[in-house]
This record gives structure tokens, sequence and C-alpha cells, in this order.
């Protein structure tokens, strides 16, 4: 005994050991306090903000603060019940930092437009003040949305001259033909016109326009602008509408794209000219351009004019893109420097905010010169807390420490368990069915071995076994080069789990080695081989319940090793099927014992009822039974049984015996139905080897019958893919996922309750952008 007792405790069998303690601080303290709090990572925090101080003080506080609790106690509870975020203590600073990490976000987002960079690396400067940083933050707003402004200004104005100069260039082609129209239709139209003095009211627009001076006789008009191409259609469907089909459309692409100043991205547009006749169809036609977002551009009728224009325009151009490139020269500047130290700022808000937060959930005792909180932490980081606490102090030139006191608590208290890189995804696996409560077995110990040789023996193929060793080989290698990326959902999964990967990979080769398969190829490497069986004994409820398992199960194991011994042909599906279908018929060799089912049924069902009926009887005449008051046989009972009898309440023997029935009832069929669950090990194993054989042979040996290079390389490259994407991808997650049902539903259920809540102390390391 005393050789176990000094053996190293299993950490992650039972949960730390916890305890609840009260902070008295200082308001001086607290600020720094709560930041070393933070980068210990050990107390988690209670929400006591609303919480009547007369029940948070010590005992021992002075006889004269207690008076004043009793006469402000009422006053108190109606300042703090039920307090809304906005009415915290610390709410402005909350909002402030918030109102920091917006900006920071908006510098983000603006780098990212810019195609800048943030710095993984800042150069270590002198730590700023978040006061200092506040107007600095705001300087660099205001100095970035002036920055925006101007060159939105410049952009758009320079994407208006842009526009300008491609309406002018192509208006050259739509006022003056450039004789793609026959000779025999020019000639007629002159003929129209030398014999027909009335021909400017009757023309149509299409000629008028191709007769040079006619516009201007006849009356026809054009408007000339840039439209998004997007829009292109359903423009002119309107002005067709609109003027009852008395226009011209005539559109051409643009030679550039103009970029957004607000999206900055690149549009596609058209330039179109319209020619009509009347001055209500130009009032229309501008409604028109205007309701579709089109900017339309004056274009003289003379060519002269438009070339003088063309250059005019061309000169401003070349100057608004020497500005504009020098106002992005000067913002890009502006945003390395903020770059170079946003990754720093970004974390120093978060810190200041998660600071706040977790002081908005103390409270200020009557004097106001304390703050007041509770939390939970393990036993073990009671003595760096109080260092913590002590450094606290002294940095802040306190004259008054601070009061680290244990409290007791009837409250459950939080779970946790102290995992390493190796252990942790094992945990994540059982978090994920349910937190185990308080000092809780913890099934993850199991799960370590459990999970991948269930895996494995799904997944048995050696072959297979290395592809997934080397996979989880290169996770592990490059593992402080990707712990320290954002990964995508698929590669953080495969990331985080490297460690379940490694394990399942090597169960897979042992397993392989066992069935003797490399990609579906047999190989005879070992010889015969046996397997050893242990039982172990226990009491109260759990004999009865073994003497069933034992007689059912356990006679199915020891036949399968008869069977390898005497070469017995019994059927273990029908030993399993008929015990319960067919308790008394002579099934031959699939038959242990007359009877077997009912026989071991009843163990579990009597004693129970009668063991309970006798402890009644012996408690209300006055004689003790110990220890079996406390058993675990009375754990799975309702508040009103036997266990909860209310004063002297008579035992309900019939009430009891029924229950004992639904539970008899509920294990005989759980157990059932969960052990032949497990045939799914052997299913899929099954159709892992047959889909294994499958592409071996229907897909490479085919292949190499022929005698054709071609052929083999297709049907290389095919056996190939479907090794990498079907049997190790799509196998492996349904081998995963089954081993996870068999965990979850099959072995955790019987024991393990999972109803706890998992221990989430305050630090600095678990801050996330969404903490911002």
């Amino acid at each position: 005994m005393e050789y176990i007792d000094r053996l190293p405790s299993m950490d992650l069998m039972r949960s730390e050991k916890m305890m609840l303690a009260q902070l008295i601080i200082p308001v001086e303290s607290a600020h720094r306090a709560v930041s070393y709090l933070g980068q210990l990572g050990l107390l988690q925090f209670r929400d006591v903000s609303s919480d009547p101080l007369f029940y948070q003080l010590p005992l021992w506080f002075s006889v004269y603060t207690c008076y004043m609790l009793v006469k402000l106690v009422a006053w108190e509870r109606l300042l703090n019940d039920d307090k809304s975020p906005f009415q915290r203590t610390f709410v402005n600073q909350v909002k402030r930092c918030a109102e920091m990490s917006r900006k920071l976000r908006f510098f983000k987002d603006q780098i990212h437009k810019a195609g800048l960079g943030l710095s993984p690396h800042p150069a270590s400067e002198t730590d700023i003040e978040l006061e200092d940083l506040e107007v600095g933050l705001a300087e660099h707003e205001h100095e970035l949305l002036e920055m925006n402004h101007n060159s939105e200004k410049l952009q758009k104005a320079y994407n208006e001259l842009l526009e300008f100069k491609m309406v002018l260039q192509k208006a050259g082609d739509f006022l003056m033909p450039d004789g793609n129209h026959s000779a025999d239709h020019e000639t007629e139209l002159d003929e129209n016109v030398h014999t027909n003095n009335d021909y400017a009211d009757s023309a149509s627009l299409l000629e008028q326009e191709m007769q040079p001076g006619l516009s201007d006789q006849s009356g026809v008009k054009f408007v000339s602008g840039v439209i998004c191409k997007s829009k292109a259609l359903r423009f002119e469907r309107m002005l067709f509408r609109t003027t009852r089909g008395n226009m011209l459309f005539n559109q051409a692409p643009a030679d550039d794209p103009i970029v957004d100043p607000a999206s900055n991205e690149m549009v596609e547009n058209i330039v179109f000219m319209v020619f009509f006749s009347g001055e209500q169809a130009r009032k229309k036609i501008h409604k028109i351009c205007e309701a579709f977002g089109a900017n339309c551009y004056p274009v003289p009728e003379d060519s002269i004019k438009r070339r003088q224009i063309t250059r005019d325009v061309l000169s401003r151009l070349s100057e608004l893109e020497t500005t504009l490139e020098a106002g992005l020269r000067h913002r890009d500047a502006a945003l390395n420097s903020i770059a170079f130290q946003l990754t720093k700022w970004m974390n120093m808000v978060r810190r200041e905010k998660a600071i706040y937060d977790t002081l908005n959930m103390l409270n200020f005792d009557v004097t106001k010169k304390c703050l007041v909180g509770e939390g939970w932490c393990p036993i073990f980081a009671k003595t760096m807390i109080q260092d913590a606490l002590q450094r606290a102090t002294f940095d802040s030139s306190s004259q008054v420490g601070i009061i680290f006191h244990v409290m007791d608590s009837i409250e459950s208290p939080p779970t946790f368990f102290r995992t390493n890189h190796f252990t942790n995804a094992y945990q994540e696996i059982v978090d994920a069915y349910g937190v185990a409560k308080y000092q809780e077995a913890n099934p993850a110990v199991y799960t370590v071995i459990t999970f991948p040789f269930l895996f494995a023996v799904m997944f048995g193929d050696w072959g297979h076994g290395i592809c997934l060793l080397l996979g989880a080989l290169v996770l592990i290698a490059r593992e402080k080069r990707l712990g320290s990326q954002k990964l995508s959902s698929f590669m953080e999964m495969l990331f985080g789990g490297r460690y379940v990967l490694l394990l399942m990979s090597l169960f897979s080769i042992y397993c392989g080695f066992i069935y003797n398969e490399f990609f579906s190829v047999p190989f005879h490497i070992f010889g015969s081989s046996a397997y050893k069986c242990r039982d172990a004994t226990c009491r109260y409820q759990f004999v009865p319940q073994m003497i069933f398992l034992n007689s059912l199960f356990g006679y199915l194991s020891l036949l399968i090793i008869i069977k390898w011994c005497t070469g017995s042909q019994a059927d273990l599906y029908h030993v399993m099927i008929y015990m319960f279908l067919s308790p008394f018929e002579d099934l031959g060799e699939n038959k242990l014992f007359w009877g077997q089912a009912v026989i071991a049924v009843p163990w579990m069902l009597f004693p129970k009822p009668f063991i309970l009926k006798r402890l009644h009887t012996e408690r209300f005449q006055g004689r003790a039974y110990g220890i079996l008051g406390t058993s675990d046989m009375y754990s799975d009972e309702e508040p009103d049984s036997a266990r909860h009898p209310h004063g002297e309440e008579e035992f309900n023997f019939s009430e009891v015996f029924v229950h004992q029935m639904i539970h008899s009832i509920e294990f005989v069929l759980g157990a059932v139905s969960n052990t032949a669950s497990y045939l799914r090990l052997w299913a899929l194993s099954l159709a892992h080897s047959e889909l294994s054989t499958v592409f071996y042979e229907k897909v490479l040996l085919l292949a190499w019958g022929y005698n054709n290079f071609m052929i083999r390389l297709v049907g290389l490259a095919v056996f190939a893919f479907a090794t990498a994407f079907i049997l190790l991808m799509m196998e492996t997650l349904s081998a995963f996922l089954h081993a996870l049902r068999l965990h979850w539903v099959e072995f955790q259920n019987k024991f393990y309750s999972g109803d706890g809540y998992k221990f989430k102390p305050f630090s600095f390391a678990s801050l996330t952008d969404e903490d911002e």
C-alpha cells in the first residue's frame, strides 16, 4: 500500500481538484491583478456583480462594516439586481475598447484592400498607455478617412474624364459613318434628297443621321454617355418603349474598364449615343439615363472641336494620374506604418477589453474602495495565483494587499483536465459527447487506445496504414509552422487530430499484419495465435449483471476458443439469437446449458428488490447497515424512490419491483443491441478488404494483363486514385465515424454521465479575433 501511495496521481483519470476562492482587491490594484491573472490563465471568474455584498464579504470583517452592511443591504439589492451589460461598472471602458477595435478592424480592411501585409513580428517599442493609443488611433483614422475622401474625389474626376475621352473617341464613329453602307443605298438617299423637298420631314432618323448637316435642319438631336454593361440591354429596351421606337441607339464597348472608387473593383462599361427628335423625347431620355445611373457627356458635332476637347481631356488625365499616384504612395506609407504595429495594437486592445469585461464580473464593496470577486481555480494553482496577486500589489504601489480567501460551496465545480498536444485530441472526442462531471472517471484514458484500435479493426491493412502514417508524420514534423498559421477548416481538423491519426495508422499497420493484408494482397507472415481471457469479480447489483453478461457473451467468447481447439461447428450468431428466441429447444452445439437465458436474466430482476426491502425493515428496527447506505447501487434511482423516503412512508415493494424490472429489460436489450452493434467492426473490415481486392484485381491486375504501356499506365493511375480518394479518404472517414459511435453510444453510455461543465479560466492565450 505504501508503494501505491507513492505513485504519481493520474491527472487524466480524474479531473483536477478545484476550490472556490474569493478575491478582495483594492481599486488601484484591480486592473493589474486581473491582467496578471489573465497571463496566468488558471482562474475562472464568476459573475457576482448582481449579488448582495452582505453574502460576499468574509465573517472576520470589522463590526462597523457589518453594521453598515445591515443598513445598506436592502439598497444594494435594489441597485445590483438584474444588472444589464450597460449598467456595469466599467461599461464605459468596454465601449472605448470596442470603439478602438472598430478602428483597428477598419485599418486592417484598408491594409488588405491596398494589397499590403501585416507585420507578424513588429519591432519592439516602449509600452503605450491605452489613453495614448486611443488618441493615436483617432488621429490615424481621421488621416485615413481624409485621404480616402480625397482619393475618391480624384478617382471620380479621373473616371469622368476617362469616360469623356472614350465618348469623344466613339462619337466620331457614331456621327461620321465610315462608308460601310452599300453604294446603291447611298444613291437612293441622294436621289430622295434632291427630288423631294420635304425629305427632312419624311426621312427616317437613320437617313437623317447619315446626311451631313441635315440634323440641324431636321431637329435631330443626340445624347451620348457611358453606362454599365450589365444594364445596357434593359436601358435600350426602356428607351425604345418610352420613345415608341422613334430613336436610334448606337453602342460600342468601352476600351478601358473603370475603377469603382467605393469597391475598388474594375467595372466594364459601354459607350452609347441615342439619336432622337423633339424636346419631350430629350427630357424622357435624360430621366431614363439618371434612373439607370448612366453618365452623360456633351459632344460637339464639329470634329475640330472634338479633337480640341480630346487634347484638353488627355492633358487633365495626365495631371490627375500623377496626383493619384502621389496620393496612393502617401496612403500606402501611412498604412505601412500602421501595419507595422497593428498586430501589437490589436492584441493590446483585445486584452484590455477582456480585462474590463472581467472587472465587470466583480462588485464594489460599500466603501467603493475594493472590488470583490469569486472564481474557481485548481488547488495546485493556489500558490501561483497568490504570487501573481502579490506582484500586482507591489507593481501598483498599493498600500493594501489583495486578500485571497478560500470559500465553501455547494455548487459543483467545473471540470479541468490537464492535457498536452498528444492527449488533447482524445479529450476533445470525449468532450464532444459531454463534459465529465467533477471528479468523474474520464473515458479519454481508455479512448487513447481503444479508439485507434477499433478504427484499425475496421481499416486493417498495413499498406494503407503506412500511407496514413506518412501523412501523420508530415503534420507532426511541421507542427510549429502549421500551428502559427490560419488553416482551412479541413486542414485545421487534420492538424488538430494529428496524434489521433498517428495512433490510428500504427494500429492499422498492426491489424494489417494480423490480417496479413498489404493493399489487399495477403502475406503469410505469422503462424497461428490464440487469445487469453481474464475475468474480474465484483459485488452488489454488478454481480447479477456480470452473471448475465458472462452467461451470454462470456460463453460466446469461450466458444471462440473452443472452436479453435476442438473444431466445433457452433454458429456464434445462432447461439446469441436462439438463446432468447428458443431457450428450451435442443440446439445441439449452439447451446451451453438448458434455458441459459431464462436462468441468467432473473439474477438481475429478483435480488435487488428483496435486498432493499430488508434494508428498509432494518432501518425502522434501529439497526445500522453501514456502507450499504452510501453504495452506488442507488445511484440510478429517482428522488422519490426508496432511497429518499419522506417521513415514515411505507416501503412500496411492487413499485420497486416494477422499477427494477424496467431496468432489467433495458439492460438486457441494451446489452444485446449494443453488443450486436460491434458487428460493424466485422462488416467494415470485410467491406474495406473486399473493396481493396476489387480495385487490385479488377483494375491493376486487369490492366497489367495487357501488353500495352498506355493501358498499364491508365490502370496504375486509376488504382492510385481509387486508393487515395476512396480507400484512404472515404474509408478512413467511415471507419472514424463508426469508431466514434462505438465509443459514444455502445461504450460511454454504460457508465459516463457527461453532464458537467468545462473549466474556462480567464486567459489571454485563449482570446481570439471574435473576442473583439
